[in-house]
């Protein structure tokens, strides 16, 4: 019996023996993994640290607040009433970065207006740190009702190489990760081709293996902005497929030659190009083309989040349905009081702003980028509660708001 508890004790202290050198192994494995945790957390610091100081080196200036003086360095006319002006910083310092899509602020000094006019024109190349580039198509009557572009015509007919301009810094809410992923659909119709332009520009710059698709819509030959760096592009990069849709081609110009598909840029035409929908979707031009475009991605089962899109023009993308949270209806039935202009009118969830709803009832009220970004349109609130569609670039006043991207809360009194 002796000799048999005996061997059951040693069993037993052995079994204890493993255990407690187990758990021990188990403590210094434990602490290895730790600190190996710990080294690779702090190796990711520093490479993050790394990518900043790179980042910040890549920029060559800071943003900065207000008007800046800039030169206009070359004017170049791209095709028939579309013009590129070259702007380079007039103190001579280097420039920050941007991303791909943001637009410029002009405040211009325009004769015969009582005061400087402001208007946002986007960025139609890729980021240096010594220019920017906007690329303007002018605005011509088209009736009495219809009158030209007033500032488009002042860049076309009397802005000129070696004029001054002041400008703001790059802004808006439209733009592209360059260091992001997976395949991507640019569509640019008529001058709405500028964002995307200078999201694809960045891209090459960056010799992206990205898949990209790029549609430009186009009229005639004489809308055929960039034709000849476009084709350049596409005939180096394998990887860019560029299809020009016109839908009023000239007689002269060639199918498969000068364009691609006769007619407008549609999802129809994207399904029968496309391997699949698995993009994400970047598009900018006239309402009724990005209107019908992304309803098309939507019924296609194109998620929301991938589909990204510039609005501008009184006419663009319906987006009211943003002031509430997702999945509850949109507020109506506020009263809103146009108080400088003795207007009542009834806030219905038709329109997509409150700069909307006063221009479809005769109010007229300043605007500039329609994006939350000049300021151009900041009214008081007199009374009532306004909330923003979208986030906005500029800092308003007390007690005002910007009706561009503004929808009332609640019954309102606005001093317009």
């Amino acid at each position: 019996m002796i000799p048999e508890a005996l061997g059951g004790i040693l069993v037993g202290g052995g079994l204890i023996q493993l255990g407690l050198i187990t758990a021990a192994n188990v403590r210094r494995l434990t602490g290895q993994n730790r600190q190996t945790d710990l080294a690779l957390e702090l190796l990711k610091i520093e490479l993050e640290t790394m990518r900043d100081l790179r980042r910040q080196k890549a920029l060559g200036g800071a943003p900065w607040n207000g008007w800046r003086k800039f030169c206009v360095a070359k004017k170049v006319t791209e095709c028939n009433d579309i013009c590129s002006f070259h702007l380079v910083p007039h103190d001579k310092k280097s420039l920050p970065n941007f991303r791909p899509g943001q637009y410029l602020t002009f405040q211009l000094d325009i004769p015969g207006q009582a005061k400087p006019i402001v208007r946002c024109y986007s960025l139609s190349d890729g980021p240096r740190s010594d220019l920017y580039r906007v690329t303007i198509k002018r605005i011509t009557a088209r009736d009495k009702e219809t009158p030209a572009g007033l500032v488009s015509s002042f860049f076309h007919e009397q802005v000129k190489e070696g004029d001054i301009l002041d400008v703001k810094a790059p802004s808006g809410q439209f733009f592209l990760d360059p260091a992001g992923s997976g395949g991507l659909v640019l569509i640019g119709s008529g001058i709405g081709v500028t964002p995307v332009l200078s999201m694809l520009n960045t891209l090459v710059a960056q010799a992206s293996r990205r898949e990209i698709w790029f549609f430009h819509g186009i009229r005639n030959r004489a809308e055929h902005a960039m034709k000849k760096h476009l084709e350049a592009i596409a005939r180096e990069h394998p990887n860019v497929h560029l299809h020009v849709c016109a839908s009023k081609p000239d007689p002269d110009y060639a199918l498969g030659r000068d364009y691609q598909h006769e007619g407008r840029i549609s999802v129809d035409l994207l399904k029968t190009l496309l391997p699949s929908n698995n993009f994400d979707y970047y598009l900018c031009g006239p309402g009724p083309m990005m209107q019908g475009v992304t309803e098309g991605l939507k019924e296609w089962g194109v998620p929301e989040k991938k589909i990204h899109y510039e609005t501008f023009g009184p006419s663009s993308v319906k987006k009211i349905a943003a002031v509430v949270a997702p999945g509850a209806a949109a507020p109506t039935g506020y009263a809103v009081q146009f108080k400088k202009s003795g207007k009542t009118v009834n806030w219905c969830g038709d329109h997509t702003s409150l700069l909307d709803l006063a221009e479809a009832n005769g109010i007229t009220i300043p605007s500039g980028c329609r994006a939350g970004s000049c300021g151009t349109c900041q009214i008081a609130v007199l009374s009532g509660e306004v909330a923003y569609i979208e986030k906005s670039d500029f800092q308003t006043d007390p007690g005002t708001r910007l009706t561009c991207i503004g929808a009332p809360k609640s019954d309102v009194v606005l001093d317009a």
